[in-house]
Protein backbone atom coordinates (compact mmCIF):
# COMPACT_ATOMS: atom_id res chain seq x y z
CA UNK A 1 0.00 0.00 0.00
CA UNK A 2 2.96 2.40 0.92
CA UNK A 3 3.88 2.02 -2.99
CA UNK A 4 0.56 2.58 -4.41
CA UNK A 5 0.63 5.94 -1.98
CA UNK A 6 4.54 6.67 -3.06
CA UNK A 7 3.49 6.62 -6.65
CA UNK A 8 0.25 8.77 -6.11
CA UNK A 9 3.19 11.33 -4.54
CA UNK A 10 5.13 11.28 -7.71
CA UNK A 11 2.50 11.26 -10.12
CA UNK A 12 1.22 14.47 -8.58
CA UNK A 13 4.11 16.33 -8.78
CA UNK A 14 4.94 15.56 -12.67
CA UNK A 15 3.89 18.48 -15.02
CA UNK A 16 0.58 18.33 -16.96
CA UNK A 17 -0.32 15.11 -15.24
CA UNK A 18 -0.20 16.48 -11.17
CA UNK A 19 -2.71 15.48 -9.00
CA UNK A 20 -5.74 15.05 -12.39
CA UNK A 21 -3.69 11.82 -12.74
CA UNK A 22 -2.69 11.20 -8.81
CA UNK A 23 -6.37 11.35 -7.51
CA UNK A 24 -7.95 9.06 -9.75
CA UNK A 25 -5.06 6.59 -9.89
CA UNK A 26 -5.15 6.39 -6.29
CA UNK A 27 -9.25 5.76 -6.58
CA UNK A 28 -8.82 3.04 -9.24
CA UNK A 29 -6.28 0.81 -7.03
CA UNK A 30 -8.46 1.01 -3.99
CA UNK A 31 -6.94 3.83 -1.98
CA UNK A 32 -9.33 5.49 0.60
CA UNK A 33 -10.27 8.78 -1.19
CA UNK A 34 -9.48 10.97 1.89
CA UNK A 35 -5.59 9.95 1.88
CA UNK A 36 -5.22 9.85 -2.31
CA UNK A 37 -6.42 13.80 -1.64
CA UNK A 38 -3.92 14.81 1.07
CA UNK A 39 -0.86 12.94 -0.78
CA UNK A 40 -1.94 14.36 -3.92
CA UNK A 41 -2.05 17.69 -2.70
CA UNK A 42 1.36 17.86 -0.59
CA UNK A 43 3.41 16.51 -4.17
CA UNK A 44 1.43 18.67 -6.12
CA UNK A 45 2.28 21.84 -4.23
CA UNK A 46 6.26 20.74 -3.45
CA UNK A 47 7.26 22.15 -6.62
CA UNK A 48 5.22 25.56 -6.85
CA UNK A 49 8.13 27.24 -4.80
CA UNK A 50 10.63 25.75 -6.73
CA UNK A 51 8.81 26.62 -10.04
CA UNK A 52 8.58 29.97 -9.00
CA UNK A 53 11.92 31.12 -8.28
CA UNK A 54 13.95 29.16 -10.77
CA UNK A 55 11.50 27.99 -13.54
CA UNK A 56 11.96 31.46 -15.28
CA UNK A 57 15.35 31.54 -14.95
CA UNK A 58 16.07 28.63 -15.80
CA UNK A 59 13.93 28.83 -19.29
CA UNK A 60 15.26 32.07 -19.93
CA UNK A 61 19.01 30.92 -20.12
CA UNK A 62 17.98 27.67 -21.92
CA UNK A 63 16.05 29.40 -24.79
CA UNK A 64 18.87 30.00 -27.07
CA UNK A 65 20.71 26.36 -26.51
CA UNK A 66 20.87 24.19 -28.88
CA UNK A 67 19.73 21.09 -27.86
CA UNK A 68 17.09 22.27 -24.90
CA UNK A 69 16.48 25.69 -26.72
CA UNK A 70 13.00 24.83 -28.58
CA UNK A 71 11.88 23.28 -26.13
CA UNK A 72 12.19 25.79 -23.42
CA UNK A 73 10.97 28.24 -25.86
CA UNK A 74 7.97 26.62 -25.74
CA UNK A 75 7.60 26.41 -22.04
CA UNK A 76 8.26 30.32 -22.11
CA UNK A 77 5.30 30.98 -24.55
CA UNK A 78 3.05 28.63 -22.97
CA UNK A 79 3.63 30.59 -19.64
CA UNK A 80 3.66 33.96 -21.27
CA UNK A 81 0.40 32.72 -23.12
CA UNK A 82 -1.26 31.29 -20.11
CA UNK A 83 -0.24 34.74 -17.81
CA UNK A 84 -1.52 37.30 -20.92
CA UNK A 85 -4.84 35.71 -21.16
CA UNK A 86 -5.13 35.48 -16.97
CA UNK A 87 -4.37 39.28 -17.24
CA UNK A 88 -6.90 39.66 -20.03
CA UNK A 89 -9.26 37.69 -18.18
CA UNK A 90 -9.21 39.11 -14.97
CA UNK A 91 -8.16 42.74 -14.56
CA UNK A 92 -7.26 43.78 -11.10
CA UNK A 93 -8.94 40.00 -10.00
CA UNK A 94 -5.74 38.22 -10.94
CA UNK A 95 -5.52 36.19 -7.73
CA UNK A 96 -9.14 34.34 -8.40
CA UNK A 97 -8.27 34.19 -11.82
CA UNK A 98 -5.02 31.83 -11.06
CA UNK A 99 -6.61 30.05 -8.51
CA UNK A 100 -9.60 29.14 -11.31
CA UNK A 101 -6.98 28.61 -13.89
CA UNK A 102 -5.55 26.03 -11.92
CA UNK A 103 -8.68 24.93 -10.07
CA UNK A 104 -10.22 23.71 -13.07
CA UNK A 105 -8.83 20.33 -14.28
CA UNK A 106 -7.94 20.79 -17.60
CA UNK A 107 -4.78 19.81 -19.45
CA UNK A 108 -2.46 22.53 -19.12
CA UNK A 109 -3.76 24.48 -16.43
CA UNK A 110 -2.46 23.10 -13.50
CA UNK A 111 -0.50 23.97 -10.52
CA UNK A 112 3.08 24.07 -13.05
CA UNK A 113 1.46 26.17 -15.86
CA UNK A 114 -0.26 28.44 -13.24
CA UNK A 115 3.38 29.16 -11.36
CA UNK A 116 5.10 29.40 -14.77
CA UNK A 117 2.38 32.32 -15.59
CA UNK A 118 2.54 33.75 -12.06
CA UNK A 119 6.32 34.37 -12.46
CA UNK A 120 6.18 35.71 -15.66
CA UNK A 121 3.84 38.45 -14.47
CA UNK A 122 5.75 39.14 -11.70
CA UNK A 123 2.96 38.54 -9.21
CA UNK A 124 3.43 38.44 -5.23
CA UNK A 125 5.28 35.08 -4.11
CA UNK A 126 2.99 34.68 -1.13
CA UNK A 127 -0.03 35.13 -3.94
CA UNK A 128 0.93 33.01 -6.46
CA UNK A 129 1.31 30.04 -4.03
CA UNK A 130 -1.59 30.74 -2.06
CA UNK A 131 -3.74 31.20 -5.46
CA UNK A 132 -1.99 27.72 -6.33
CA UNK A 133 -2.94 26.27 -3.29
CA UNK A 134 -6.21 27.03 -3.55
CA UNK A 135 -6.32 25.92 -7.31
CA UNK A 136 -4.88 22.28 -6.27
CA UNK A 137 -7.55 21.88 -3.42
CA UNK A 138 -10.59 23.31 -5.92
CA UNK A 139 -8.91 20.70 -8.77
CA UNK A 140 -8.29 17.66 -6.07
CA UNK A 141 -11.91 17.93 -5.01
CA UNK A 142 -13.44 18.53 -8.44
CA UNK A 143 -11.04 14.92 -9.26
CA UNK A 144 -11.97 13.45 -6.31
CA UNK A 145 -15.63 13.39 -6.68
CA UNK A 146 -15.15 12.40 -10.78
CA UNK A 147 -12.82 9.87 -9.60
CA UNK A 148 -15.44 8.01 -7.11
CA UNK A 149 -18.10 8.53 -9.91
CA UNK A 150 -16.20 6.85 -12.50
CA UNK A 151 -15.06 4.09 -10.35
CA UNK A 152 -18.75 3.63 -9.34
CA UNK A 153 -20.02 4.04 -12.82
CA UNK A 154 -17.08 1.24 -14.03
CA UNK A 155 -18.22 -1.29 -11.04
CA UNK A 156 -22.13 -0.93 -12.08
CA UNK A 157 -21.55 -1.59 -15.55
CA UNK A 158 -19.46 -4.67 -14.95
CA UNK A 159 -21.17 -5.55 -12.11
Amino acid sequence: MLKKYLIVFLVSMVPLIELRGAIPYGVAFGLPLWSTYVVAIIGNMIPVPFIYLFARKILEWGADKPVIGKFFSWCLKKGHKGGEKLKATAGRGLFVALLLFVGIPLPGTGAWTGTLAASLLDMDFKDSVLACMGGVLLAGCIMGALSVLGVSAFGAIVG
